[in-house]
């Protein structure tokens, strides 16, 4: 018995073995084949990684097309040039005093000065003054038109720009060695330097003007008391500040010095009340008797500001018109008081100052908001920036306007001398609105 159930057992193991062995070997053959299909499917997945890889840049490069915005491209009869140099948005603008020069500022920290004699031709160069660690937000000229004023984003104050003529004949800009001392609190609104060089404006989000002298000493401090300022000014004659904000009112202050230069106090002359609303923002004419003002209320108001304000005269109110406008609306002024521009957004409108009638409508002027609008010294021209261009249009209401004036002056005249040569401008201002109409657009 022993025996045979030593054999059994010997058996039994014998086909345990055999079984291991049976299954072990089956597994490597599993292995072996599962091996051979994984190396196939590497071979399948090279040969169509790299059209799926191509594909997939492709697809990210066609996105990136998409995603990067598109170059704004805008035309218009009335558009004489749009000035193309600034990598970055354009925040503010300003014509030199001798109507040379015209100065803009962008985020791409610099400033740069464009000829208004290039204009009408087919490029604008322009020359490009560098803001050194810093990018400045306002430029302003000096009345001498050999410098000018920047407000800097970062440092929060005043930076001053001499600009001269190389030996070749090029230009150069230099900064001063100091900039102002900051002073401010709040945002700054705008800056501006008198044209009687005697001082510089800076005005702020809160309710503070300062007055400085050149040197970068504070004269005197304004509280405008309007809650929140929204603009300020210094008068093209350089002997007031005005101010507008929350309240529906523009305050106007004068500037008094002595008869030898010395600094005497900032007075309320007065103000300019009628809106029902605060105002956005207000402009004068070149000569400073006429102002306009843009308000929340849906209307711009002109006004006669040559009064005897010493004698406690208040301003005329010439007329009030609808409008359209939003917050950082702008509004300028012709320097002859004839044409008012305003813009609401992407869009400027040009009134007769004289009916109220809306001459012209221009809409989506930029891509984004427009940030400065302003006239040239002589009312040819009518500026504005938004993005990174400056649209130049030809003041073709002040033709009119003009043509007008001289055809009622016309009818009044006795003195034949004086008809002749009212024809003669009749007929000049005429031609040179034809030629404007008749210009091809950019």
């Amino acid at each position: 018995m022993e025996v045979v159930a030593l054999i059994a057992l010997t058996l039994l193991l014998g086909a345990l073995v055999i079984l291991v062995a049976f299954a072990v070997g089956k597994r490597k053959e599993e292995l072996r084949e599962e091996a051979a299909q994984t190396s196939e499917c590497a071979v399948e997945g090279n040969v169509s990684k790299a059209p799926a890889a191509k594909k997939l840049k492709q697809d990210k490069q066609q996105r990136s097309r998409k995603e990067k915005p598109s170059q704004h491209n805008f035309n218009h009869p009335l558009l004489a040039a749009s000035l193309k140099g600034h990598s970055g948005n354009v925040t503010c603008l300003d014509f030199s005093s001798n109507g040379k020069y015209l100065a803009s500022c962008s985020n791409d920290r610099t400033v740069r000065i464009w000829s208004t004699r290039d204009f009408l031709e087919r490029e604008h160069k322009c020359l490009r003054a560098n803001v050194e660690l810093d990018h400045a937000t306002l430029v302003r000229f000096s009345p001498d038109s050999k410098a000018f004023i920047t407000w800097l984003a970062n440092g929060d104050t005043m930076r001053v720009f001499k600009m001269s003529k190389k030996e070749d004949g090029s230009m150069s800009f230099k900064g001063a060695s100091e900039d102002f001392p900051p002073r401010h609190k709040a945002s700054i609104l705008n800056i501006g330097i008198a044209e009687t060089g005697r001082f510089i404006m800076s005005a702020s989000t809160d309710t503070s003007i300062n007055i400085w002298d050149l040197k970068g000493e504070i004269l005197a401090a304004i509280n405008t008391n309007q809650m929140t300022n929204s603009y300020a000014a210094v008068s093209p004659c350089g002997r007031f500040v005005a101010s507008c904000g929350f309240t529906p009112d523009v305050k106007v202050w004068e500037v008094c010095f002595g008869k030898t230069g010395e600094f005497r106090e900032v007075k309320r002359a007065f103000e300019l009340k009628g809106h029902s609303a605060g105002v956005h923002a207000f402009a004068f004419s070149n000569d400073s008797q006429r102002m306009v003002t843009l308000s929340k209320d849906g209307t711009w108001k002109l006004w006669n500001t040559n009064v005897e304000y010493k004698q406690q005269q208040d301003p005329y109110l010439l007329r009030t018109v609808p409008c359209k406008s939003s917050n950082g609306s702008r509004v300028a002024l012709s320097p002859d008081g004839r044409v008012v521009a305003i813009s609401d957004i992407c869009n400027v409108a040009m009134y007769s100052a004289s009916t109220g009638e809306l001459e012209e409508q221009l809409l989506s002027v930029h891509s984004e908001e427009i940030t400065d609008l302003r006239f040239d010294i002589n009312g040819r021209f009518l500026v504005c920036s938004g993005d990174k261009a400056i649209r130049v249009f030809h003041n073709a209401p002040g033709y009119r306007a003009a043509i007008r004036d001289m055809q009622d002056m016309l009818k009044k005249a006795q003195n034949e001398a004086m008809k002749q040569r009212l024809q003669q401008q009749i007929s000049d201002a005429q031609s040179a609105l034809d030629a404007v109409l008749a210009a091809p657009v950019e």
